[in-house]
């Protein structure tokens, strides 16, 4: 290698490794020192070791790329095939169980938590694992199977199992997970610097059911008043607007095809 190259390698190497020790500060709460965060951060030495893996998976140097991944798995709990490509200010808090597929494509400051898989499906061959763009937080548990997309600054819930594309800037619940636009609307944020509550989020199966229960409740007091010859109580009708939302909720959850005859 020329000495210019080199010396450009290593000036990049030391500002990929300064990167990656502020997002864990800055992500992290409990970190507190940088020698806490360089000894006891297994994330963190997943991803060293994986760059060195995948510098010789690029290489052609398949099987010693194989040989360090295993050994980041033996050391941090963590698997990622030397054939993905993870970019700067990429985070794994905590990491046990995460599982990340070869040709996974992994975009700027994403940040994923403890049991998360970047998986394929079936035995395709070529691009079958997910792509994750910028700034993508992926919740404790949550699987992403198969050459999905996962939009800029899209937050993927705790224990989703996302098969299909997910817009940028949306949320993703349930399983099969369900995109949901945050307050009705995109919310821009800035991508570099992820809100990393990823546990306040929107349940759309969940405020679907609140709102029936909620309306079988005042069609049941109706029911009473009528019986009694009383006068109905006027209703503000704020709960009727999410009528068309619980049905469309209970249409996916159950398969239904409206329009189809079932």
């Amino acid at each position: 290698m020329p000495r210019r190259s080199l010396v450009g390698w290593l000036s990049g190497a030391k500002r990929s490794l300064r990167r990656d020790i502020e997002v864990a500060r800055e992500r992290d709460p409990a970190a507190t020192s940088l020698t806490e965060i360089l000894l006891c951060y297994p994330g963190l030495h997943a991803v060293w070791m994986h760059r060195g893996a995948h510098a010789l998976y690029g290489a052609g140097l398949r099987t010693p790329a194989r040989l360090v991944s295993q050994a980041s798995r033996f050391l941090t709990g963590i698997e990622i095939h030397p054939g993905a490509t993870i970019g700067p200010g990429f985070f794994i808090d905590h990491g046990m169980g995460v599982v990340i597929g070869e040709t996974t494509e992994i975009g700027e400051d994403v940040t994923i938590y403890q049991g998360v898989t970047l998986g394929g499906t079936g035995k395709d061959v070529g691009k079958r694992h997910p792509t994750v763009r910028d700034g993508v937080i992926v919740g404790t548990g949550a699987s992403v199977l198969g050459p999905v997309e996962i939009g800029e600054g899209a937050k993927v819930g705790a224990g989703s199992i996302v098969i299909k594309d997910v817009p940028a800037n949306s949320t993703v619940v349930g399983n099969p997970g369900r995109a949901v636009i945050v307050d009705g609307q995109k919310v821009p944020r800035d991508l570099h610097h992820p809100d990393i509550d990823h546990t306040r989020l929107p349940d759309p199966v969940a405020e679907a059911m609140a709102c029936l229960v909620r309306r079988v409740t005042e069609l049941e007091q109706d029911l009473s008043d009528l019986r009694a010859g009383r006068e109905l109580t006027p209703r503000n009708g704020s709960d009727e607007d999410c009528l068309p939302t619980a049905q469309e909720e209970i249409s996916t959850i159950l398969g239904l095809n409206p329009g189809a005859g079932i």
